[in-house]
Formats: C-alpha cells, structure tokens, sequence
C-alpha cells in the first residue's frame, strides 16, 4: 500500500519577495552540518546543526543556533577525531526531527529569503534524508551556494575547501569541521562575495538568483 509523504518546509521567504529587492534588504540563514560520514542518503547521520542570520550584509554572530544531534549510532572514531564530537556529547542529543525542526523555527523566525552553505547540497541531502526516514518530504527550499557565487565573481579559483576560500577573500576562520564554526566561517565569506558582488553593479535579489542559478537547489 503506498502512503503519502507528509511535506514539511521552513518557511523561507523567497517565495514573497520581489526580485527587484535590494541585496542589503534581504536576510539570510547560514547553516552547516555534520554528520557520522558522508553516505547520508542510506547509512550516515546528522550529528550536529550550526547556523548563523545574515542582517543588512551584516553576520549576527551573537544570535547563532547550534544543537547537537543524537544519530541513533555509533559516530566513527575518525568522524570523532575530525569534528570533535564524542558518542558522550550526543547521547541526550534531541533526535533528528525535533533538532530539525527547532532548526526551521530559527530560520522562520529570522525571516530568512533562503539558506546559505558551502556545498550546500551535501547538507540539503542530509536533512531529506532525516525527513525521509521520518516518512517526511521536504518542499519549497531555496538554497544559494557560496560555491556558485565564487564561480560567478572569481570563476579563476578552482578548489572545493572552506578555510582555502576564507583565507583567500580574507574573511574570518572560525572552527572547522564543527557545525556552528564553519557556519560562522561562511557567513563572514558569503557576505565579503555579496560586498564584491554589489561592487560590479548588482544590486537586486532579482541577479543574485540569476548569477547563482546554475546549481541553486529549489525543491518546490
């Protein structure tokens, strides 16, 4: 018998504002996950979600969500030894659900145009996938990968690593491989490409859509 998929979105704002809005009008959720490894479409789990707001091409690094996330199995030592996170640390962890849901009250109640990561699919894949075993779907997300605006603006750099980008445009570094640290570390990357951005005369919604649309993922 085939049941229907219950959908659940979290309430991005894309879908009500007009592309002619100036890019300094806009807010952003910047966000990053970790995760047991990176078969998250079968085996591996959502350990730990980080986000940061964007305001008027400005990082609220004081107003961050970050929860740790029980996986419902063991975190492999070297997943451990990369992201500092311990079996210990996610044992009272909420379960995926409710961390993702919290998760979309912050970005809801932050206003949010769309969602901001670095590689951003890997991180969408992991929370359809959390959906998915919940016998959820995940609808009307709009997401902007850093990654497509640097191909945009400096299409030259050809390297995937978020602290090499960082280092490179001359933004802040904060911890790596921790959800809440390479959140914060794109936020402050993501910002310095929209200043570089707005700085060869774009300046709407409207042509940030257009300049990142070449892998933008928008699952109505």
């Amino acid at each position: 018998m085939f049941l229907r998929r219950k959908n659940v979105s979290c309430g991005l704002t894309y879908e009500t504002i007009p592309l002619s809005t100036p890019i300094e009008n806009l807010d952003f959720v910047v966000f990053d996950t970790e995760t047991t490894g990176f078969q998250v479409a079968t085996i591996d789990r959502i350990i730990e979600i980080g986000a940061v707001p964007i305001k008027g091409l400005e990082v609220l690094e004081f107003d961050t969500f970050q929860t740790y996330v029980n996986p419902n199995r063991e975190i492999p030592q070297e997943t451990i030894e990369l992201t500092s996170i311990s079996n210990e640390q996610v044992e009272a962890a909420p379960q995926a659900l409710e961390a993702m849901m919290s998760f979309f009250d912050f970005v809801q109640s932050r206003e949010a145009v769309c969602l901001v990561g670095h590689y951003v699919s890997f991180d969408v894949l992991a929370l359809k996938s959390e959906f998915n075993r919940e016998k959820l779907a995940l609808k009307k997300i709009m997401t902007i990968d850093t990654l497509d605006l640097i191909g945009y603006i400096a299409p030259s750099h050809d390297m995937r690593d978020l602290e090499r980008y960082a280092m490179a445009f001359g933004t802040r570094i904060y911890d790596r491989h921790s959800g809440l640290g390479d959140a914060l570390t794109t936020a402050f990357l993501f910002t310095e490409l929209l200043w570089q951005f707005k700085n060869r005369g774009y300046s709407t919604w409207g042509e940030l859509i257009k300049a990142t649309d070449s892998q933008m993922r928008s699952l109505l």
